[in-house]
């Protein structure tokens, strides 16, 4: 019996070589009509669900990654060509985004957490008129599936202070990345200036905010260049003038590097802030 790391080639790489194309949405039609019973459901594009055990959770939603265990088999003869119970661990995708056969993504977002049943998937919602290992060109699958969890993603993120749509941007030779909002005054910082700065701090990746002094309301101290904070902020100040808004991508290297910090920045963080330099003393 092949393994699941068949599943996770068959299932998920070779989509965009079949003959439909990519993943399930409802403007497609995933309209499901119910006969007879909510335990067996056929829909438009001509998948069968019969489900045996009703699960308790809630359906998941396009988006949301769900882990699901399966025993995958030809509708023809029964022969099983893949399974995840053999390995104990279910298979994890990104729901509806075509990662898996169509088949699966028009099912699963049909069917509640919990729930086990079987996937009768017609040749045109699985691998059409594709040969795959052990799968004939124009074989209709039949799983058994239990849909194990759905995970939501996170909310979007709130949005930065400072907009940088338009804004020229600049990097300096150390990899510093910034967007100049509004230039300030002819007052320019200069190494071993004071100034007082306002500031909001977010991860690259993800955007999430981590700290603000816009937030508290209290700008911080600084004398520039002495070390008393990151690299990246110390060339970023010296690039400003009293007044200046400005967006600054500040690299890990420039930042806390692989130690992260405290517990709040992880190692290797890239980071982003917004500066408003209050006051150069």
């Amino acid at each position: 019996m092949k393994t699941l790391s068949f599943l996770l080639v068959s299932l998920t790489l070779l989509l965009n070589a079949c003959d439909n194309g990519g993943g399930a949405n409802k403007d497609e039609g995933l309209e499901a009509e119910v006969v007879e019973n909510p335990m067996h459901i056929e829909t438009a594009e001509g998948l069968i669900i019969d489900i045996s055990e009703m699960g308790k959770g809630e359906k998941p939603n396009v988006g949301d990654k769900v882990q699901v265990h399966y025993t995958g088999s030809l509708k023809s003869n029964g022969e099983v060509f893949d399974s995840s119970r053999g390995t104990g661990k279910p298979y994890g995708f990104i729901l509806g985004k075509g990662r898996v056969i169509k088949g699966w993504d028009i099912g699963i977002e049909l069917i509640n957490v919990g729930t086990k049943a079987t996937l009768t998937i017609p040749a045109n919602l699985a691998y059409g008129s594709r040969a795959m290992g052990p799968i004939p060109a124009n074989s209709d699958l039949v799983f058994e599936v239990e849909l194990v969890s759905r995970q939501t993603p996170p909310k979007k993120v709130e949005k930065t202070v400072f907009d940088t749509t338009g804004l020229q941007k600049q990097t300096t030779n150390s990899g510093l990345t910034y967007y100049i909002i509004d230039p300030g005054n002819d007052k320019k910082v200069e190494v071993g200036s004071s100034v007082l700065v306002h500031y909001s701090g977010f991860f690259l990746d993800g955007g999430k905010k981590f700290d603000s002094s816009f937030d508290r309301g209290q700008p911080i101290e600084v004398k520039v260049g002495t070390g008393q904070v990151i690299e990246g902020w110390d060339e970023a100040l010296a690039l400003m003038h009293e007044g200046t808004k400005a967006k600054f991508i500040i690299p890990s290297y420039l930042a806390y590097k692989e130690q992260g910090r405290d517990g709040v920045i992880p190692p290797n963080a890239n980071l982003v802030f917004d500066m408003q330099l209050m006051k150069v003393k």
